[in-house]
């Protein structure tokens, strides 16, 4: 082996090292170096050199507590906020998020816009562009290092060029995202399906911390699917799997975004919850949802829907119903074909989770090969509707932590 590939391995090693570490804070907030050297199963003297640059990097610190163990006392360790900062970014169908945390994933700003598709990508990307602005000044006013900008967005991602190849629900198509965003931002930028950024940011800060197989479900004006196999996103192939709104249920069904016909996102979405209410009512059904839209049942939304169920309106419980039993035979399918631990639910569908988990499980249990099913967990998302902006900065956390690029 040549001294240049010597060289080159240990450089590799000692980064791993400190992804490994680093880790390990991610689920501890504090740790002494003889901890970190149980927990990584690196020697005494590897862990206190890497601690060493880490925080003269400044991304880890020494606190005022010590250490209670017997043995020589020294101050235990935890992660520096002021490390540095991650930008988050979601472009939802009707709406634009952006969030700073510092190091330590504290919230810094945070700044939200409603949108509506109808008003086309050129306008929609100038209000992204005008908020990456005022994101960069107020990173630069704080004099905050940027490790990385993570973006997620609902449609099929080609995440090596950050360039997003299909949005159905927003009618975009090869639209180059890092590229408009890398005009701001001298830094990684990570663009992610939607759903695939949710289920990292639940696996880091939410629901599924240290679950190292489940599902992300995330219902908006569409569906779509995160996998974590293994500890990591499952991206398929060319980063385009977890597209699961598109499983056909019914070739003969109601028209999706997608130009399909019987998407499993045509009966389980607010839309299909929304028309199945407007339908009944049509019908003659009595709902208090008359009253609460004045009479204009064009009007009603989801909320509206979710909302009236908690006051025990029946026709919006029996459309919640109607949803559940569709996700319940849906998410049976990818029980059965994956063996997860967990299935989240996200979106619209954490909103009305304590109408519809009961009966999911139920359809769930009925519809799944019982090995599968043992261990199965169905639960509600941790951040619900942040769930995506949450996994933009996971994103850029997830990069560092599995491979420091500083």
């Amino acid at each position: 082996m040549s001294a240049t590939s010597n060289t080159a391995d240990q450089v590799w090693v000692r980064k791993m090292n400190r992804a490994i570490i680093l880790q390990v804070f991610r689920t501890n907030p504090t740790l002494s170096r003889a901890r970190l050297a149980t927990e990584t199963g690196l020697n005494p003297s590897t862990v206190s050199a890497i601690i060493g640059e880490l925080i003269q990097d400044n991304l880890i610190r020494e606190t005022d507590l010590i250490q209670s163990s017997t043995g020589r006392p020294g101050r235990l360790l935890e992660i520096n906020p002021e490390g540095g900062c991650a930008l988050g970014i979601e472009i939802g169908v009707d709406y634009i998020e952006f969030l700073i945390t510092d190091f330590a994933v504290n919230v810094v700003w945070r700044q939200k816009q409603s949108t509506n598709p109808e008003i086309g990508q050129e306008e929609i990307m100038q209000k992204v562009s005008h908020l990456a602005k005022i994101a960069s000044a107020i990173i630069q006013d704080r004099q905050s290092h940027l490790l990385g900008v993570g973006v997620g967005i609902p449609g099929l991602v080609d995440v090596s060029s950050g360039l997003l190849r299909i949005a159905p629900n927003l009618h975009w198509v090869n639209v180059p995202i890092r590229d408009v965003l890398a005009k701001y931002f001298d830094c990684p930028i990570y663009v992610e399906n939607d759903a695939n950024a949710a289920a990292l940011g639940e696996y880091y800060f939410g629901a599924v911390r240290n679950v190292k197989n489940f599902i992300y479900l995330n219902t908006g004006v569409g569906l779509g699917g995160g996998f974590v196999i293994g500890g990591k996103l499952f991206r398929g192939m060319f980063g385009y799997a977890g597209e699961v709104g598109h499983m056909i249920l019914d070739v003969n069904g109601d028209l999706c975004g997608c130009g399909k016909r019987g998407c499993w996102e045509t009966f389980v979405g607010p839309h299909a919850v929304e028309q199945r209410v407007q339908h009944s009512l049509t019908a003659g059904a009595k709902s208090i949802l008359n009253d609460m839209v004045k009479g204009d049942i064009q009007n009603i939304v989801f909320d509206d829907v979710v909302q009236a169920a908690k006051m025990g309106d029946q026709t919006s419980m029996d459309a919640l119903a109607k949803v559940a039993f569709y996700l319940g035979i849906g998410i049976a399918n990818l029980v059965n074909l994956l063996n997860v631990e967990v299935i989240v639910l996200g979106g619209a569908l954490n909103n009305a989770s304590s109408f519809i988990l009961e009966d999911i499980e139920r359809v769930v249990s009925a519809n799944t090969l019982a090995p599968g099913k043992e261990h199965l967990r169905i639960i509600p998302s941790a951040h619900g509707a942040d769930a995506c902006v949450m996994g933009a900065i996971a994103l850029v956390l997830d990069e560092i932590l599995r491979e420091p690029v500083f």
